[in-house]
Formats: C-alpha cells, structure tokens, sequence
C-alpha cells in the first residue's frame, strides 16, 4: 500500500494511443501531487507529467506537451496518462511517483515513492 502501482502500457503503432493508470495509497498519499517519468534503453530516467494533488495545476515535458494529458480522479485515487500520436521515441518504461506534497514539480528528488513501471513500446 506504499508504492504506487502502474497499469496500462503496451505495444502500439506509430501514431496510436495508450492510456496508462496510476494507483495510490488512499490512506497515506491522497493529498500528494503525482507525477509520470519514463526511461528509454540506455537513457537516464526523465520527467513526463505531473499534477497537483488536486489537479489544479499541471505541468509536461516539451517532448510530450500537446500530445500527452495527465489527470486524476481523486475518489478512486488514481492518475492517468492519456498518450496520443505516440512516436517510436515514446518507447520506454513509464513510472508513476507520489510526490513530497501537494505541489506538482519536475525534479525526480521531490518524488518520494515510486511503482515498478509499465513498459511502452512504439513500432515504425
């Protein structure tokens, strides 16, 4: 009940869509912002999304703004990714992080429990 648990990712043509879900612990993490990171083979890991714990304020990397949306749905303590126009560079395991508070940021050191990730693979 600590770590987050990810769902959704797959294999999809250039062009398709995903969406990936993000489960929280109600109990401890329901006031905590929630962010999306992703890391390609042979690459460090980087920020894709995040939102505020009330999803006020939400904030995306360049390489993924106007095509990818994040959002949650407090009741069922869960974020989502909603991924569009998905390109062969979008491949890569998709991790879900529960932030320090309830402000959303980019840096990974603010993201204090992470889930195991859910791959995302794009083909040509």
């Amino acid at each position: 009940q600590v770590h987050p648990v990810e769902s959704g990712g797959g294999l999809v043509q250039a062009g398709g869509s995903l969406r990936l879900s993000c489960t929280t612990s109600a109990r401890t993490f329901s006031n905590n912002a929630v962010g999306w990171f992703r890391q390609a083979p042979g690459q460090e890991r980087e920020f894709a999304a995040t939102i505020s714990w009330n999803g006020a304020t939400t904030l995306y990397a360049d390489s993924v703004k106007g095509r990818f949306t994040i959002s949650r749905d407090k009741a069922k303590n869960t974020v989502s990714l909603q991924m569009h126009s998905l390109k062969p560079e979008d491949t890569a395991v998709y991790y879900c992080a529960v932030g320090r508070s309830s402000s959303a940021a980019t840096s990974a050191q603010y993201y204090s429990y992470w889930g195991q990730g859910t791959q995302v693979t794009v083909s040509s």
